[in-house]
């Protein structure tokens, strides 16, 4: 089976620095299933070429077989030969993508040792695969790549072509142009050749669900097909897609919040001009150091950090002896790396201060043990069935000594003039609580988790409809329940 790299960049040999692949030789690399050889067919200044051929020997496919009574990709019909008769070594298909995952590690990642600069450099390209089983036919390859930014020819191959009325078969070749950065088409290959095959050739461990975020970022949470996209990447393993589907829409919600934003921006800047309250943000970061203080908190954790205003604040307080940001977003946490000037500051100064992508949603043993943790205009952009979820893991597997969350007052929004009746304050809000609302949820988490819970106002407050943001300090209590919650199932949290 067959992939071509093409562009016209100049000079068009730099590909051979972006697939780390010297254009002046043939390279091969052993895979699982065979042998991959890297080449390039054309090498000019002008206009270059580089193919992925992968050779599959029939034997290591046999060989490999389903695993735990499940029937895989190397024996994917139903019948009794089809572990030895079948379509794997010709048409591009799940194989393909494990083996460019092995041969352009480094291209995946982004990275080119000898020009470090060129990886960011979006490059005009072709893409072939001449012959690729497509489950879903050209229309499908479209719907799939179009979103990403690829003009899309996908040529149905007939059955036969001596005999046109047989109709065309499982197989299309497909052929992507545009102008991408090389990580990101080899990205969209990796996730979306198996996606097509819809017939994965090893077995699914939890690992992949890892895989998929991991090559899927800055991408797959927006896709229009991201539920197609990984529950066929995942094999139909349900409970892996589910949680594939709640990881991804959470980095929805934090791009969401960063979209056309700089590093500073806050999400009260989606407000009309006119009525933009300017020094809310400032107000909202003073209430929760104040509250800090009080509770004389100095490892704290600021989770679903942003572009990491709060953690500046932070880092300028020397009370403040051990500070972790955390967000789902990996393009969060490099803003936030940027506006910290991490890489200029002080060896004492870094070492106070570390930066994780976590979600907000599962357990993460690194969260254990901190004094204070802090979710900052969080959690009104989590769906509410996964509130419960976040619960469990900030209040009943962290459990931090206090928890401060602060969170948009609904009822304030009718003084924001221009601010449509019953609109929301930022475009990824699931919801905002009125105060009865916040008190309400408030009450029930600290109840379930062994925490007293208390209440402040920030920013000036309306005598008829509350002040703009409400924020409440969870405080533990050591004598309530354990750190499983009541009758240690926790407040309906997922695990």
């Amino acid at each position: 089976m067959l992939m071509t790299v093409t562009t016209t960049h100049r000079p068009a040999t730099d590909l051979g620095y972006l697939l780390v692949k010297h254009p002046d030789r043939m390279q091969s690399f052993d895979v699982p299933t065979g042998t991959a050889h890297v080449f390039y067919p054309e090498a000019t200044e002008q206009r270059c070429t580089a193919a992925l051929l992968l050779d599959v020997d029939p034997a290591r496919l046999a060989a490999g077989g389903p695993r735990r009574g499940r029937r895989t990709a190397a024996m994917p019909e139903s019948f009794t030969l089809g572990q030895y008769v079948n379509d794997r070594p010709y048409a591009a298909s799940s194989l393909l993508a494990a083996a460019l995952a092995k041969v352009f590690r480094s291209a995946l990642r982004g990275e080119s040792r000898d020009r470090p600069e060129l990886p960011g450099t979006a490059l005009p390209l072709t893409i072939r695969v001449p012959v690729l089983r497509c489950r879903g036919g050209a229309a499908l390859a479209e719907r799939l790549f179009t979103p990403l930014g690829w003009t899309v020819t996908a040529r149905p191959i007939p059955l036969d072509e001596r005999y046109p009325q047989w109709g065309d078969s499982r197989y299309v070749d497909l052929t992507l142009t545009g102008t991408l950065r090389v990580a990101d088409a080899l990205n969209h290959l990796y996730v979306l050749l198996p996606v097509l095959d819809d017939a994965k050739h090893y077995w699914i461990a939890p690992d992949e669900l890892d895989k998929l975020i991991r090559a899927g970022e800055g991408w797959l949470a927006g896709h229009p097909e991201r539920r197609l996209i990984t529950r066929r990447y995942l094999a139909h393993r349900r409970v892996l897609a589910r949680r594939a589907e709640d990881r991804l829409a959470e980095a929805r919600a934090a791009e969401l919040r960063l979209a056309d934003a700089d590093p500073g921006a806050d999400e009260d800047a989606w407000l009309p001009a006119a009525v933009r309250p300017r020094p809310l943000a400032a107000t909202r970061r003073a209430a929760v150091l104040t509250a800090l203080a009080e509770a004389g908190a100095t490892r704290v954790l600021d989770l679903g950090c942003g572009g990491g205003a709060l953690l500046t604040e932070l880092l300028a307080q020397p009370r403040f002896t051990e500070i972790v940001g955390t967000d789902v977003s990996a393009r969060a946490l490099e803003l936030a790396a940027r506006r910290l000037r991490l890489d200029r500051l002080p060896v004492r100064q870094q070492q106070r201060i570390r930066l994780w992508q976590s979600a907000l949603t599962y357990r993460d043993d690194r969260l254990r043990g901190y004094d204070a943790a802090v979710l900052m205009e969080v959690v009104e952009h989590l769906d509410p069935p996964r509130l419960p979820a976040m619960a469990e893991a900030v209040f009943g597997h962290a459990r931090p000594g206090t928890v401060l969350v602060t969170t948009p007052n609904v009822e304030y929004n009718v003084r924001y003039e221009g601010l449509a009746a019953g609109a929301l304050r930022h475009p990824d809000h699931r919801f905002e609580w009125t105060r009865a609302e916040f008190a309400d949820w408030a009450g029930r988490v600290a109840a379930a988790y062994g925490y007293r819970v208390g209440f402040r106002p920030v920013g000036q407050v309306d005598p008829d409809v509350g002040p703009p943001t409400q924020l409440a300090v969870f405080t533990r209590d050591d004598a309530g329940p354990d750190s499983t919650g009541p009758n240690g199932a926790g407040a309906g949290g997922a695990r």
